[in-house]
């Protein structure tokens, strides 16, 4: 019986020592697998980049631009847009119309005569905003360069959403029809349909807009048209026509004077 037993527990010392050695394979076997995994996914994700890379440059036959280059000479890198949240009910009556409006981007400054005589509500509203900050690292979120040739801007989310919290009637639409009511250097306002309008607005930079009477004429570019062309002929995102423009146009200070 004793003999029995020995034997017995050398087979299942036997049977334990051989788990173990391949419990031991086990493991070593999953950490070279690992890390052949991990290097491979190392260079998968440095092949997508190489892949990204050279799909962006492909058709563009011109070198990668470092992350800090600017595609616009007399451009610098922009502040980040900021969301506005204020919102007010209606336009102080004692605020006075400014005969002229600066906004300060980051690729120069773009002066705009105001025209209080014929858009008095509107310029009055301008004024108002320009005064409170609102414009104040205010994104030009949209550029078009096709039938339509302007950047849209004084978004408060920077995306073409949202407004001051109150809305001023239609004033001075453009008696012209098609591309002849808003020649290069006209802003107007953008709006949402019929006496919607609030602190979004458009720069014409070009002849040839075609849009209908329908967005307030408030004010004419005096100096800067060229900055927003330089802006306009780097192209939109993507090589559309309709978004976000190539080089980033910023209003970093909006003054009324």
């Amino acid at each position: 019986m004793a003999t029995s037993n020995k034997r017995q527990r050398e087979l299942a010392r036997a049977k334990y020592e051989r788990q173990q050695q391949r419990r031991v394979a086990r493991e070593a076997a999953q950490r070279r697998r690992t890390r052949v995994v991990a290097g491979i996914t190392g260079l998968a994700v440095v092949a997508v980049a190489l892949g990204l890379w050279w799909y962006s440059q492909r058709d563009s036959g011109t070198p990668a631009a470092s992350p800090t280059a600017q595609p616009v000479a007399g451009c610098t890198t922009p502040p980040d847009p900021t969301e506005k949240t204020q919102t007010w009910t209606s336009v102080p009556t004692a605020t006075k119309p400014a005969a002229q409006i600066t906004l300060s981007t980051n690729c120069g400054d773009v002066v705009i005569k105001t025209l209080p005589a014929k858009a008095p509500k509107t310029v009055q509203s301008i004024t108002f905003l320009t005064q409170q900050g609102y414009y104040t690292d205010s994104d030009c979120f949209r550029l078009t360069t096709s039938g339509l040739f302007v950047f849209q801007c004084g978004s408060p989310t920077n995306n073409g959403q949202g407004g001051p919290g109150y809305q001023i009637p239609d004033e001075n639409l453009p008696t012209a029809k098609g591309q002849d009511g808003y020649p290069a250097g006209t802003v107007a306002m953008a709006n949402s349909g019929k006496n919607t309008n609030g602190s979004q607005f458009f720069l014409v930079y070009q002849d040839g807009t075609k849009l209908g009477p329908d967005y307030t004429i408030w004010g004419t570019v005096v100096s800067g048209l060229d900055v927003l062309q330089k802006v306009a002929a780097a192209g939109v995102q993507g090589g559309t026509t309709d978004g976000a423009p190539v080089q980033q146009l910023v209003i970093t200070k909006a003054t009324a004077g």
